[in-house]
């Protein structure tokens, strides 16, 4: 069972789980009450990590109102544990504790970047927290869609509808599903679920991290501060095991484990999680004038047929800068992580998702 109060592991930073005072005393009734005689079927242990700044504290006042129905709808069956972020990172340590503690489901209520935060808790030291403890349990990973984006909620056909959300963890179905490593030189592993970039678009999402209190216009306005400046750059790419290749010109560089970034945009509309290779969309000599007229084509997936731009499927790729001046950009799930190099790995059916 899910203990909702502090408890020091070692790792790399500390971590605990905090739940507001009504929830953890329901919970503890729940496991101590109820089991008047009989066996009866476990209770799920459920562990919501909610961002409650989260679009510009929007998250957090929708996530109260929720609450009343999401207790109401699954607290028969479940226990339910509520975790409030209280910064950068702290989701990741809330879900590699609720793994160690056997929890049945984290479930990220927010948007990408609280679920980013979320997948990389599921991993320490460079693979699964469940497989450091050899016990066999499984904790699956959830959504409750609240934030400024949901763009991996779109691969899924998912409408931004917690109800609808919290139907899907009702029943409980779960899948495999693919998650990206991205490794560098000297750099700890990073996972993403959504998709990489490299180079304008993920120097756009650089900017628009500054922009959130305008919602999905921050794209927007990332996107224009990112084009002053901007040169197309020759890139080094070697996909799986084949050769390097030299890519000139290139402008974005995507790298899709879903289909959607940028506030909807169908940036590799091949792509899907459950597909074990990642869709490489590659982006070449674009000029600010060419997303101005192509820019309905990238949103709604039918750019592939443009000139200049091309797409692969590659279980990795490593990518490298010409040149050497370390100033292509680099980012995961919307969160800026340097500059390359970098390569870009699978781990197919790594983690079960409620779906």
């Amino acid at each position: 069972m899910i203990s909702c109060a502090v408890a020091i592991i070692p790792m790399a930073k500390p971590s605990f789980i905090r739940a507001e005072q009504p929830l953890a005393a329901d919970l503890a009734a729940d496991r101590s009450g109820g089991r008047s005689g009989g066996a009866t079927s476990r209770r799920r242990d459920l562990v919501f990590v909610v961002n409650p700044r989260g679009a510009n504290g929007r998250t957090g006042k929708e996530w109260k109102k929720l609450l009343p129905y999401l207790r109401s709808r699954l607290r028969s069956d479940c226990n339910i544990c509520e975790s409030m972020t209280s910064g950068p990172c702290h989701a990741i340590d809330i879900t590699r504790e609720a793994i160690r503690e056997g929890a049945d489901a984290v479930i990220a209520v927010g948007g990408d970047g609280t679920l980013h935060e979320v997948i990389n808790g599921f991993f320490w030291g460079g693979k699964p927290v469940s497989d450091h403890d050899q016990s066999g349990h499984t904790t699956a990973l959830g959504l409750i869609p609240l934030g400024t984006g949901s763009d991996f909620a779109r691969t899924f056909g998912w409408k931004n509808d917690p109800y609808e959300a919290i139907e899907r963890i009702s029943r409980g179905i779960r899948s495999r599903i693919d998650v990206g490593v991205i490794t560098g030189e000297g750099a700890e592993s990073h996972y993403f679920i959504n998709v990489a970039d490299v180079h304008l678009s993920a120097k756009a999402g650089y900017y628009a991290s500054r922009y959130k209190k305008f919602g999905n216009l921050c794209y927007v306005i990332g996107a224009l501060q990112a084009f002053f400046g901007h040169h197309n750059q020759d890139l080094r790419i070697k996909v799986d095991d084949g050769d390097w290749e030299v890519y000139s010109q290139v402008t974005a560089l995507c790298i899709g484990n879903a289909k959607y970034f940028g506030g909807g945009m169908k940036i590799t509309p091949n792509a899907h999680p459950s597909s074990t290779n990642f869709e490489v969309v590659a982006l070449q000599d674009f000029k600010w004038y060419d997303f101005i007229l192509k820019l309905h084509k990238l949103y709604n997936g039918t750019h592939l047929s443009v000139k200049n731009v091309s797409s692969k499927s590659a279980c990795t790729i490593e990518v490298e800068e010409i040149g050497g001046s370390r100033s292509i950009f680099v980012q995961s799930d919307g969160e800026y992580l340097g500059f390359l190099p970098r390569k870009f790995s699978i781990l197919s059916g790594v983690i079960e998702m409620i779906s």
